[in-house]
């Protein structure tokens, strides 16, 4: 079930006039305006090479936009010093496309590994503890001891999930979720999605090119085209417009 959009007014994020080139003749981005209203999924759609992941990785301040404005939690991510976009980094969950886990450590020593950076104040057994409760939020508490070569690709993306949820993020950026899994663990990914979106009132970006995971998981989709946002709406609305360009989407 999704949240009440009566709930959704306060922006978490807000993007004006966004531009991105690499190199002269690159223009990634010509001016993206958009916003993630508070406990909202909003999904982004677009061919592959039309910026979507550039606008994420913008927004956790991993890519120097060329121009525009970037707000998070109402601040401006442009203008202000590198401890207070850490503090606003720490509000963001980033789960990347291959998960992004160490392969040398195991899946306890991977999930640790933020909370020793910034948890310090955690004792060694509430540690512990911590990461069983997010292990078991995502149904992997027996592979608390395996290393990242013993799991499938659904259990990677599942611990991935968990290590980005340790430190309890406010917003959520998804960079593929589905991506290279079967139709059964993609779905069961999207209703983790949904699951934690409910229980953790989280804000979200979800970029996909499965469309059953934008079906299920968006509360509002987006879709790019030549550096800019040319559609926005429901799946439903947007499924049955008039632009064919649009349509082919969900065929």
């Amino acid at each position: 079930m999704k949240p009440d959009p009566s709930t959704q007014d306060n922006p978490v994020i807000e993007i004006k006039g966004l531009y991105k080139s690499f190199g002269e003749n690159n223009d990634v981005l010509k001016g993206i305006d958009l916003t993630v209203k508070k406990t909202e999924n909003l999904v982004l759609l677009g061919k592959s090479g039309s910026g979507k992941s550039v606008i994420i990785k913008c927004i956790a301040g991993l890519i120097e936009a060329d121009k525009g404005e970037i707000k998070v939690f109402d601040t401006s991510i442009f203008d202000i010093t590198n401890a207070k976009l850490n503090e606003i980094r720490l509000r963001i969950g980033f789960l990347f496309q291959s998960s992004a886990l160490y392969d040398s450590m195991s899946v306890r020593e991977n999930l640790a590994f933020p909370l020793a950076r910034h948890s310090k104040e955690l004792t060694e057994e509430e540690i512990n503890l911590t990461i069983e409760k997010e292990l078991e939020n995502v149904g992997l508490a027996e592979a608390i001891d395996k290393m990242p070569s013993e799991l499938s690709g659904g259990m990677r993306k599942r611990i991935g999930l968990a290590r980005t949820l340790i430190l309890k993020p406010e917003i959520i950026l998804y960079d593929e979720p589905t991506t290279g899994l079967d139709s059964i663990t993609s779905r069961e990914i999207s209703e983790l999605i949904l699951s934690i979106q409910k229980k953790n009132k989280t804000s979200s970006i979800i970029i996909t090119h499965d469309m059953a995971c934008a079906k299920l998981t968006g509360d509002r989709l987006l879709i790019l085209k030549d550096g800019v946002i040319c559609a926005e709406g429901s799946y439903d609305a947007l499924e049955k417009g008039e632009d064919k360009w649009v349509r082919s989407f969900f065929v």
